[in-house]
């Protein structure tokens, strides 16, 4: 099946689809997902005069058909700056026809135009369909356990 679908970079208007794709991609890695204050945080991190953080999307007709996000960071083992791939997430229909690969190659550039050779990412150990993907492309992978602690800022 051939699907087209345009790659650009978000814009403000595209908010409530990704929103509704993050809530996908939550249900996908079998987690929970609120989407109240994520509209204007969102538009806050993406679209200030200093982003924490870029997004594209894959657009066919209006509508978002997955995203991925990623922002530059710091490894002090490396003593560099490097690409964390936050989000990778492309709906179901849409999978396996070139969007993943074309997300990745146009991350690769940016962060080459950033300053980093290095671009990290992380997914679920039961998502083998994405651990097939990435091995393919030439990714590689370490054993690690991923700890959440939350805190209470006052």
């Amino acid at each position: 099946m051939k699907i087209n679908g345009k790659i650009r970079f978000a814009v403000p208007t595209d908010i409530p689809q990704i929103i509704e794709l993050c809530h996908l991609h939550a249900i996908y890695e079998r987690d929970e997902y609120k989407i109240e204050g994520k509209e204007r945080q969102l538009s806050i991190d993406l679209f200030s005069q200093l982003p924490k953080l870029y997004c594209l999307v894959i657009e066919r007709e209006g509508v978002l058909l997955g995203y991925a996000t990623y922002m530059k960071q710091y490894a002090t083992w490396d003593a560099c700056e490097y690409i964390y791939m936050d989000c990778l997430f492309i709906r179901e229909f849409a999978r396996g026809l070139g969007f993943g690969e074309k997300l990745i190659d146009i991350i690769k550039l940016e962060a080459q135009q950033l300053g980093c050779a290095i671009i990290q990412w992380q997914t679920p150990d039961f998502n083998t369909r994405a651990m097939k993907f990435y091995k393919r492309i030439g990714a590689t992978s370490k054993s690690k356990e991923r700890y959440f602690l939350n805190s209470v800022i006052k």
